[in-house]
């Protein structure tokens, strides 16, 4: 995992699918991977994502071969907010500097464990 996909450097969830830094494990397949945030933004706050980045830096830059990844990843987000929120949860994907992305490998961020907000920012 690095910069094989050529995408740019590798990054923090490439350190996290590794396994050199620990992550609090939710779910994970062939395709998938789901941890805990280190930085909640609200009660229960999960992110998946996809175990081979393969240029899936962010969404808006997702290929046509990419779209049953894309909705793989969305039904395991849906998977793990019915059972961890099941009073209802919020699905956020941030998309490049406007969109506050931070970390660009695509994830998914499940919110909930508390009254959502609207509009969110």
């Amino acid at each position: 995992l690095s910069d094989v996909d050529g995408a740019g450097p590798a990054t923090i969830f490439d350190k996290l699918l590794s396994g050199e830094w620990p992550s609090e494990k939710i779910y994970e397949d062939d395709m998938a991977f789901a941890f805990r945030d280190v930085a909640p933004q609200a009660p229960t706050h999960i992110l998946v994502i996809p175990k081979n980045r393969d240029g899936l830096v962010s969404l808006s830059k997702a290929r046509e071969d990419q779209k049953a990844l894309l909705g793989h990843l969305m039904y395991v987000a849906q998977e793990i907010g019915t059972k961890e929120c099941p009073k209802g949860f919020r699905i956020v994907i941030n998309d490049g500097v406007e969109g506050a992305q931070s970390v660009f490998h695509l994830h998914l961020h499940i919110l909930g464990g508390r009254q959502m907000k609207w509009p969110p920012g």
